[in-house]
């Protein structure tokens, strides 16, 4: 997991723990930055998870990960455009006409934390452990329900991404992603290499072989298509840091069940509380997050029950229950 939120990432990680069938068998590695590597170190050394590992480590503790080593995460951060986008006028490309679903997802996609390192960790995960073979990455505004070792033993045929589909599903809002939904296919260079019904999937809860990955050239294709649309000023796509990963995946991804990883509880009020009682993860992508006011307050207890209000450092946050 990568993530600069101490009670997101506590939350991710003890849900993991407690409904693990064997947590003895869990070492998680949690990243974040250097401003909050001391308070995320802190809080694990401080209320560790028993017999679980937690590994807390800081981007600045990785001496090959500099802007020099990344030179298209050096150009997203400077350039003008790029700039303009993420700090300018937020209200630019919204309509009074918006819908509050829509009006939310166009904010979001022009959140700063797109042109962090942070955010790009994941296309560094074969670089960052050298020495592991699979990893199951989480983000950090899910919530583990279910045992997750089952993942472990998936087949993945040879892919490098075991993922959720996103294009077809009960739900039309989440679940009909495809291409179109986030690339500009009016551009030659989009509509040229890429069919607009092509299946999108998730990224929040993914099973990589880190094996397979390091045999390719993903981390290369994505390098390049960021050069691209930065070349292109950003009107390949305007959506964050899924769309450079769709077309860096692409040919890689392995199909899990939808089971698995349950969409949407950050954009949809309306979302089947059956459905999510059973989803192995929940995730509350789209502004709503739970640990905000904004949170849909049947969705929040979800998550607000791995989180120990009683703790001191919690209640001087004046982070409430409700």
């Amino acid at each position: 997991m990568a993530s600069d939120n101490v009670l997101a990432a506590s939350v991710v990680v003890s849900s993991t723990i407690k409904n693990a069938k064997e947590p003895w068998k869990i070492v998680f590695h949690v990243i974040t930055d250097k401003k909050t590597y001391a308070a995320m170190h802190a809080w694990f050394a401080l209320y560790p998870l028993f017999p679980a590992i937690v590994e807390v480590k800081g981007v600045h503790q990785f001496s090959w990960l500099t802007k020099d080593h990344v030179p298209v995460l050096e150009a997203l951060e400077t350039h003008n455009n790029v700039l303009w986008y993420y700090h300018g006028d937020l209200g630019v490309g919204t309509n009074l006409s918006d819908s509050p679903r829509l009006l939310s997802s166009k904010l979001q996609a022009r959140s700063p934390k797109y042109i962090s390192i942070l955010n790009h960790l994941r296309i560094y995960l074969p670089e960052l452990f050298p020495d592991l073979k699979k990893v199951i990455f989480l983000d950090d505004d899910i919530v583990v329900q279910r045992d997750l070792s089952h993942l472990w033993s998936i087949d993945m045929k040879g892919k490098v991404n075991g993922a959720v589909e996103t294009c077809r599903g009960e739900d039309t809002w989440v679940m009909s992603k495809t291409f179109k939904t986030y690339f500009d296919f009016s551009n030659p260079l989009i509509a040229s290499n890429f069919k607009p019904d092509k299946c999108a999937w998730a990224y929040g809860m993914n099973i990589f072989d880190l094996e397979a990955w390091r045999n390719s050239d993903i981390t290369k294709v994505y390098h390049h298509w960021l050069q691209q649309n930065i070349k292109a000023n950003l009107t390949l796509w305007r959506l964050g840091t899924l769309p450079p990963s769709l077309i860096a995946f692409d040919g890689y991804v392995h199909p899990i069940d939808p089971s698995w990883h349950m969409l949407g509880l950050g954009y949809q009020p309306k979302t089947d509380i059956e459905k999510v009682k059973q989803a192995a993860v929940i995730h509350y992508n789209g502004q709503a997050k739970p640990w905000l006011d904004i949170a849909f307050a049947e969705l929040k207890s979800f998550w607000t029950k791995y989180v120990d209000y009683s703790n001191e450092f919690i209640q001087h946050c004046n982070i409430l229950e409700s």
